[in-house]
């Protein structure tokens, strides 16, 4: 712990200092998933065009697996200029640019190909400026995709009524927890490195994720065995760079990295398209049981959660749905 505190306090130094007109500047890019995964392979591609582009000048050092902190403590060190990039969830930026919660909300999207022509259009393009422009301290370069995420359990789930008394872990915000509450299940919140071993013991009978976290995370070898492609949640998730970084690189070179930005963005996608297969084969090989729902009766019963979480979002969530 003290070792990791003083590489936070060196990083945080240097960030502080000026550079020279010749000197090196290493981005170093924190994750939370392992290295391979679609956003981390995402991001070092674009490492190494930005280095190619400018000669060496800048590139880009990744940090997956969170071995420079947990998502909160991370983000705080990008606010800081200690570390220069992240790749985050919206969760953490939701308290500073409200409007991007409403893409937190339960069927806000019709799939996962509605969901990418909002981000890439003109409501994805004004929330990246909402960020940027807020007290974050943070430029939003891109979008990630995290995919549309369903329900893993331990007895198989067609309709709303079989999740009836079942415990199925949602992350730890009201909004999710009230989803599943809604859906017609019993929402828990929980961290996420406690699920695998809650499910094995039988503290939750289920949670939900996208495919590749639910075979990376080990929780397929659980009793959960039954994957119910609800598609309840699509949420795209954000790259940003610290204030302090971006306001130290040129124009040129801020335009730079916004284009290779969006490159990623759009690469990402066919890496997690990718990804999705498959990890889907090797559940599937597993021994998991996907399962083909309809819906519309989990779409119809979240409605109040919709109209609860989305009273101020009415605008914007009547522009995400009139895109086509």
């Amino acid at each position: 712990m003290k070792t990791h505190r003083r590489l936070i306090l060196s990083m945080a130094m240097a960030a502080l200092l000026p550079l020279s007109a010749h000197a090196q500047m290493v981005l170093k890019s924190h994750d939370t998933h392992p290295a391979g995964y679609p956003t981390v392979a995402a991001v070092d591609n674009m490492g190494k065009k930005l280095e190619a582009a400018t000669q060496g000048r800048i590139k880009v050092q990744m940090f997956p697996g969170a071995v420079l902190g947990q998502e909160k403590e991370a983000v705080e060190q990008v606010q800081l200029g200690a570390i220069q990039m992240a790749r985050i969830s919206l969760g953490v930026i939701g308290p500073v640019v409200p409007e991007v919660d409403v893409f937190n909300m339960p069927f806000v999207f019709r799939d996962v190909a509605h969901m990418r022509k909002v981000i890439d259009g003109a409501v994805g393009d004004e929330l990246l400026a909402k960020v940027t422009a807020s007290p974050a301290r943070l430029v939003a370069l891109g979008w990630m995709d995290g995919g549309a995420r369903s329900l893993y359990t331990k007895k198989p789930v067609r309709t709303p009524a079989d999740l009836k008394g079942q415990k199925v872990r949602m992350m730890g915000n009201p909004l999710f927890v009230d989803t599943m509450n809604a859906m017609g299940g019993n929402g828990i919140a929980m961290a996420y490195g406690e699920v695998f071993t809650s499910l094995q013991t039988g503290v939750i009978d289920g949670a939900e994720n996208n495919p590749p976290s639910y075979f990376t995370a080990n929780h397929y070898n659980t009793p959960a065995k039954y994957y119910s492609q609800t598609n309840h949640l699509i949420i795209p998730e954000i790259l940003v760079m610290s204030k302090v970084t971006w306001d130290k690189l040129t124009p040129a070179d801020q335009a730079l990295v916004k284009k290779l930005a969006r490159e990623a963005q759009m690469e990402q996608r066919v890496l997690w398209d990718k990804s999705v297969e498959e990890y889907t084969a090797k559940l599937k090989a597993a021994g998991v049981e996907f399962i083909n729902i309809d819906n519309k009766p989990f779409y119809d019963a979240t409605a109040p959660v919709r109209a609860k979480y989305g009273a101020k979002f009415q605008d914007l969530m009547q522009r995400i749905a009139s895109v086509k």
